[in-house]
């Protein structure tokens, strides 16, 4: 019989650096029932990234945004990576302030260049921008891809958007021509039609991608399910309950689905009207009480609920409107809340994150950039230069000499 570990966590006010050099590579399953040593790390109860070993079998998802729209520094817009044993890795929408959280996890960016989007408002696409040119400069040494629905016209469809985003950061791009390795600044879209039903969308090295329609402000959201080694990952996207989730959701191991704030809250928090928080709340999202019901038909092994604040006088009432119509497993969800999944355990943590993170090492050797495709300042802001050469050229020297180069300033 399966079982769920939710284990809660105070270590997130832990020094980092003393967090990765105690506990490197430990597992509970070493630790087993000896005694405490002295001296040898005890199994953790949180999640500290780089330092854990995933299994063959198993599968991890870390909560990288898990707010609404509005931006706070606890938590981002709706953005989960998935993890697999066999190296796989994937993003399911980049909201905005979710490439901080991304950022975090000091994953080298060639394992980061995949990404599925359930619809097109910022809250779950903002962040697009930030991943695309800032993993390029960590490391991203080929084109980030973006797979998303089509609209019912070609402008609200995702080809459409990253085809605009592409243009719109010609400015940016052009800039770093013959400066940086240039393989990481393009991005592909791969459009899919929101209409299909439970239609696969990819499958590579053993993993299947599919996608329903969700209900959601417009016609084109859609809902992904993930399927590997026997685990099924469900992201849901922001839906109102329909009944293409109730179908093809059953069977999850995980199943995240939006829990918005309750009408109460929207009136206290947001200053809505009871009118509006009632249209927002409960027929754009999906209210407390019907993601229970929700839960209730589809079983999962572990409910995640996520799309409000998560603060200490929000999530009881929240959670308390749930247990009306659910019982079973559930995560109130928040950045950096973590999920080991395999098939006999679902082990829930908090993840510590050092927030002074540099880019992780690329997996690959740096391409030289070719300096023949710059693009010159004009001589009216190249006139501008101050003379400052003789300041200049002991750096050159110092870099030359290090490196064993023979670069010179620009003319």
């Amino acid at each position: 019989m399966s079982k769920i570990r939710l284990v809660s966590t105070v270590a997130v006010a832990l020094a980092v650096g003393f967090v990765l050099a105690q506990y490197v590579g430990l597992s509970p399953s070493q630790a087993g029932d000896e005694k405490a040593s002295p001296v040898k790390p005890r199994a953790r109860d949180f999640y500290a990234p780089n330092s854990e070993p995933l299994g063959a079998d198993e599968m991890r998802i870390v909560a990288c945004g898990t707010g609404m729209p509005t931006a706070r520094p606890k938590q981002a817009a709706s953005c989960w990576l998935v993890e697999l044993g066999n190296g796989e890795k994937f993003i399911f929408d980049i909201g905005t302030g979710s490439a901080e959280r991304i950022a975090a996890l000091q994953i080298p960016h060639n394992y980061l260049d995949k990404v599925f989007l359930s619809h097109l408002h910022t809250d779950h696409f903002g962040d697009i921008m930030a991943l695309f040119i800032g993993g390029a400069l960590a490391g991203r040494q080929k084109p980030l891809r973006v797979w998303g629905p089509n609209g019912d016209t070609p402008e609200r469809g995702t080809k459409y958007a990253i085809d605009h985003i592409r243009k719109a950061l010609t400015w940016d791009i052009d800039g770093r021509r013959g400066i940086t390795d240039p393989r990481g600044y393009h991005i592909e879209a791969t459009e899919f039609d929101y209409k299909g039903v439970n239609q696969v969308v990819y499958q590579e090295n053993g993993v299947t991608i599919r996608s329903w329609p969700a209900i959601h402000s417009l016609d084109g959201p859609v809902s992904y399910s993930l399927e590997w080694n026997g685990l099924k990952f469900v992201f849901g996207g922001d839906t109102y309950p329909n009944k293409w989730f109730d179908e093809f959701a059953k069977g999850a191991d995980l199943a995240i689905h939006e829990c918005f704030l309750s009408v109460p809250l929207m009136v206290e928090k947001f200053q809505f009207t009871p009118q509006s928080a009632l249209a927002v709340a409960t027929q754009i999202h999906t209210a407390p009480e019907a993601f229970g019901k929700v839960m209730s038909m589809i079983k999962p092994r572990m409910a995640v609920a996520y799309h409000f604040f998560n603060d200490y006088d929000t999530v009881g009432d929240l959670l308390a409107r749930v247990r009306t119509t659910y019982d079973g497993p559930i995560s109130m969800a928040t950045d950096y809340m973590v999920w080991n999944v395999t098939k006999d355990e679902i082990r829930t943590r908090m993840a510590i994150v050092d927030e002074d993170v540099w880019p992780p090492p690329a997996t690959e050797k740096p391409q030289l950039p070719d300096a023949s495709t710059r693009i010159p300042y004009s001589d009216f802001v190249a006139g501008g230069k101050l003379d400052i050469r003789k300041v200049i050229q002991p750096i050159y020297d110092e870099a030359n000499k290090k490196y064993g180069l023979s670069e010179k300033q620009d003319d």
